[in-house]
Parts: structure tokens; sequence; C-alpha cells
């Protein structure tokens, strides 16, 4: 059984696997609608349960689409909905309960820790949909973007992160170090990655650059990455920290230091942090990067269901 819970703890190669499988599947669906399924109908009978503590467009549409095309099927829950969310059920009695039910179980969740306890009790594959320090499914569909969009492998590019130290930029770090690539990290001082996730990258023999002036992070960048500054119940003082990444907009004048042949992404929803001019410019490719969110899922979902070639 394979879980989906950090990119960190999931072999390159097996990371790799499932963005060629990814390829193959999204080429294969080119005359297809958004309901109709695979040929081969490789997830028949099979269902995924879905459950969201946290507010979600792409990630919950993303996996009922990507279910439904591998010929299964989903279940999705909020957890007040749940005795577990009432507080009268324990996380070991739900594992078990949904490890009756269903075939595979996805969570976005505020708690880390909740992550871990269902892991430690479902007898069935976990995935992350996202958590306070990671969101894999994201990083490993921007990836498949930026290989797709650029033609080469993402081990040839810089790369560059303009804003907050999130749990996206957690996992594009952790992708840095399994596909080893140049990552560039443009934020203020006190916003950098933590002191845990810096240990881990040079425990890992890798380097990540850090930069406090947003030019020099973009200088020569083939791809820019950007997420909200303020992020889900981010509890902090907003007006605050929207100061301090002032000069860290993404703008004209800021992309311009980049290559001429530089992308923008954005996982969204967007704030202030990126002009019109930008998001929605001819460099921006972030709705193809929305939509392979669905060919990226379908692969990781096989992966955990040992159904991948």
């Amino acid at each position: 059984m394979r879980h989906f819970i950090n990119l960190k703890d999931i072999p390159t190669k097996d990371l790799r696997k499932i963005i060629t499988d990814a390829t193959r599947r999204k080429k294969l669906r080119k005359d297809l609608s958004a309901l109709e399924i695979d040929k081969d109908n490789p997830l028949k009978g099979k269902m995924l349960v879905q459950m969201f503590e946290k507010a979600s467009s792409r990630t919950r549409i993303s996996f009922y689409l990507a279910i439904k095309q591998l010929g299964g099927g989903t279940l999705t829950l909020r957890s007040n909905e749940l005795h577990l969310g009432q507080g009268g059920e324990s996380i070991a009695d739900t594992a078990k309960i949904l490890s009756t039910y269903g075939d595979g179980f996805m969570l976005r969740t505020d708690d880390d820790k909740k992550i871990q306890n269902f892991k430690k009790y479902l007898s069935i594959p976990l995935i992350n949909g996202l958590s306070p320090s990671s969101h894999p499914t994201q990083v490993l569909s921007d990836i498949f973007t930026v290989e797709e969009i650029t033609k080469k492998p993402i081990s040839k590019l810089k790369i560059c992160w303009i804003g907050d130290s999130n749990n996206v930029l957690n996992s594009l770090i952790a992708a840095s170090v399994k596909f080893s690539f140049n990552l560039s990290i443009g934020c203020p001082k006190k916003f950098e990655p933590s002191k845990k996730v810096q240990q881990w990258v040079r425990k890992n023999k890798k380097k990540i650059h850090l930069h406090n002036e947003p030019k020099d992070a973009v200088i020569g960048a083939d791809v820019i990455f950007s997420d909200k500054v303020i992020s889900l119940n981010d509890k902090v003082n907003k007006k605050k920290k929207i100061k301090e990444f002032k000069r860290f907009k993404i703008n004209k004048k800021l992309i311009s230091y980049a290559k001429k042949s530089c992308i923008f992404l954005h996982c969204l929803p967007r704030g202030n942090e990126v002009d019109d001019e930008v998001f929605l410019g001819t460099k921006s490719y972030v709705w193809q990067q929305a939509l392979n969110r669905v060919h990226v899922q379908k692969s990781i979902l096989l992966y955990c269901f040992g159904k991948l070639r």
C-alpha cells in the first residue's frame, strides 16, 4: 500500500513515473469530454473518499474528475458532518470505517498530526490534499506543467519562487531536492523557510538560494512561481504582512529581469501579490496549470492503488 503524503518521502523514480504516466494519459484524452472514462477503465468499481477541513476549489473538482475518468467514484465529506468533527469518534475508529467503505482516502486538513494519525490507522492509501506543511499534489502537477510548456526537464531550468514560505513552497523545496533543479526564493528575511526545512536540504547535500531582494531572485529565471501572501486561515496581522511583501509584488518590471522566455505560474487563488498585467498576460499559464491537476492526480491515484504501469 502506497500513500502520497509528502514529496520528500517518495522515491524520485516513482515521482517521475507518475509524471510520465500523466503525460501519456493526457494525450489519450485529447478527444474525450470531462466525464468520459479512459478506455482502459483502470479503477472501475473503486471509490475515493475525500474529506475537507479547509475550503477547496481546484483540489476538490480535480480529484472528482480524476477518479471519475479512471472509472471509479468519489464521496466528498466535510469533517463537521461526521462524528469525528463533533468530537464523538476517534481518528482510529473513523479510519477503520473509511477503510471498510472506501478504497482510498484524500484528506485536506489544517493539522499535520491528523495526517499522520490517519496514516497509522488506515488500511487504504492516504493522499494529502493539503496540510499546513505540505501540498504535494499541487507541486508535482506544477512540475508536469513546467516540463510540458518548456519542453525541457526541470533539472535544466532555473525556478524562482516569489512570496511567503508556506506549504506550497515546502513541497517545491522538496521537489528541488528530488528532481535536482535550481531553486531561487525571494522573500523578506523574517519569512524565509524554516530552519528545519533548510537543514533537511543540507542533509540531502542540496542547496536553495535565498534572496531578500526580489530582483536578485528573479534574475535569469525560466519559471516564476507565486502564491497568496495571506494564506487561508493565516493568523497574522494581515495589513502588516502585506506591507512587508509590498516590494515583492510581481509586475512587468520585476519579471523583466527573468529570461525573455520565462513563464509565470500561480497555484491560486490569487491576491495582490501579482499584477493583472502579468497574471493575465502572455507569460502566464495559470489556467493550464490548474487543468493539469486532473491529469497528474489520476496518475497519483493509480500509484496509490497499485495500478501504475
